[in-house]
């Protein structure tokens, strides 16, 4: 087993001092991807979408897809979503946009309701893990 850390280029970078995903090599060609929770931000820094759900929601899996693309997966290796939001009732928009990237079987979730998030103005915090090359 190998474990990497890194933010791949060509991706927003992190909001903090940390890496966006762990991989975990487990040999046989395969790996688990941990990425770390994202928030709604621009290259440089800036909240996306202020109080729009679904603005926000776009923006944080347009991060996500990035990161996946960079280590050979995308959205189908997804095996878990983790959300935190501000506001359940802006639920529906989330859901439908994470409809439209997971039209299928969706992944297994996990949503958590939160009086806030670390940076003013972010709606909601997604994390994921996938497994690719499996």
């Amino acid at each position: 087993m190998i474990v990497s850390l890194d933010s791949p280029a060509g991706v927003t970078p992190p909001s903090g001092p940390y890496s966006h995903v762990a991989r975990i090599d487990i040999g046989g060609g395969g790996a688990l991807l941990f990425l770390a929770g994202q928030i709604a931000v621009d290259d440089a820094g800036a909240i996306v979408g202020e109080g729009d759900m679904a603005a926000q929601a776009r923006r944080i899996f347009d991060v996500i897809g990035g990161i996946l693309a960079a280590h050979g997966a995308g959205f189908g290796d997804v095996v878990h979503i983790r959300t935190f939001v501000t506001d359940l009732g802006l639920l529906p928009d989330y859901g439908r946009v994470r409809r439209e990237l997971f039209p299928g079987v969706p992944p297994a979730s996990t949503t958590v309701e939160v009086s806030r998030l670390f940076r003013p103005g972010a709606l909601l915090e997604v994390e994921v893990t996938a497994a690719v090359g499996t």
